[in-house]
């Protein structure tokens, strides 16, 4: 019964990425940069614009963090922008460790982030939120892909355990016989592997390690964290820069949000199910419809099922949480960061997430979200 209410709620869920997707051309993206635009069509912003509620918003809205929720941001920005044009919204998609850290430090309105907050960073976050604390507002959701390079290999199946010894420098090239094991009918090279990770303290990251750990204990002896622990392999800045990485260099493999995979081939995850199960939407949703609220209070804090038993559940999933104060927000940002939250998290805005390679949050999630962006103060 319990297998049968997750597949009932994935197919729901799924449902709500596609009719919800409206059309989006999704965003280039560079994890560097300073402030965030996008280049998409004008039809989508001019349809978006009469729906948002501007409120009081105006001024500069400071916000950094996550790089695996940029391209939902740019999406988000163009339309909002092209409605309040009194604010002007700068996101730094510089990884959820500086963004938290940012936040911490008074310096952002709001921070993104692919992991909760930590009991030591509500903690702190008492500092700054006047009477309050931080909370986390999951508003992204979405399949952490691998990516990789080799050449002739257009379909790979790969399974936690190989997954973690090709991260550990443990497997080293592309012939190696656990590799082929999983792929009697690919024409795997004599090439070295080389594997990227990220150079920033990363929420991907995070959960890129904890669904290692969970699905592979034995073959990844590292505990989960947003600082990459593991030896050897390469690194780079950023989900754009792993991302880059791979696609220009041959026996590359690395982890990235999955509208980040352009041009990039990605490898099916061998699982507990029948068959190894493709990095889309859909099958990311069947595995966050599993979720469940772990944080107190306005707190949305999720905790994610990496080892999903059903057919056709990703299980390499995260969740992007805005996090900002429920109480003691600064009063010349706050009507501009309750106006932009409440777009991204409303029907139009979580619309938009299909189409730009997210998963939309489930309706009983998404309504508390809603609830607890209109409380803040």
């Amino acid at each position: 019964m319990k297998l049968q209410r997750k597949n009932r709620r994935a197919l729901a869920l799924g449902a709500l990425a596609v009719s919800g997707a409206l059309a989006l051309t999704a965003c280039g993206s560079d994890d560097t940069s300073g402030g965030t635009g996008g280049d998409g069509g004008n039809s989508s912003a001019s349809a978006q614009a009469g729906n948002i509620d501007c409120a009081d918003a105006k001024g500069q809205l400071q916000a950094s963090g996550s790089s695996a929720q940029k391209n939902a941001i740019d999406a988000w920005v163009k339309n909002y922008t092209a409605a309040c044009k009194d604010v002007q919204i700068n996101y730094r998609p510089d990884g959820s460790g500086a963004g938290i850290t940012a936040f911490l430090q008074g310096q952002t309105a709001f921070a993104g982030s692919d992991s909760a907050l930590k009991p030591e960073e509500i903690a702190d976050s008492k500092k700054i939120c006047t009477d309050g604390q931080a909370i986390d507002l999951p508003m992204v959701g979405g399949p952490i892909a691998i990516g990789y390079n080799v050449p002739g290999v257009d379909e790979l199946v790969l399974d936690a355990a190989t997954i973690s010894e090709i991260f550990d420098s443990k497997i080293t090239n592309w012939n190696d016989e656990k590799i082929a094991k999983l792929n009697p009918d690919a024409k795997l090279p004599d090439l070295k592997i080389q594997a990227f990770h990220r150079s920033d303290e990363s929420g991907t990251t995070d959960n890129f390690t904890k669904y290692l750990k969970a699905a592979a204990p034995k073959a990844w002896p590292y505990e989960p964290g947003k600082s990459w622990e593991a030896k050897g392999g390469q690194s780079a800045q950023g989900s754009s820069g792993v991302a880059q990485q791979v696609k220009q260099t041959e026996g590359a493999i690395s982890y990235f949000e999955l509208s980040y995979a352009k041009d990039i081939k990605t490898v099916d995850v061998k699982t507990e199910a029948s068959e190894p199960v493709k990095a889309t939407i859909e099958n990311a949703t069947a595995a966050i419809g599993a979720a469940k609220v772990v944080g107190t209070g306005k707190d949305l804090a999720l905790e994610l099922d990496y080892t999903p038993e059903a057919e056709g559940a990703y299980p390499l999933v995260l969740v992007t949480y805005e996090i900002a104060c429920d109480k003691g927000n600064k009063a010349d940002t706050l009507p501009a960061t309750k106006s932009f939250l409440n777009y991204m998290a409303s029907e139009d805005g979580q619309g938009l997430l299909a189409d730009a390679g997210y998963a939309p949050m489930p309706e009983e999630i998404i309504t508390k979200v809603r609830e607890n962006i209109s409380s803040l103060s």
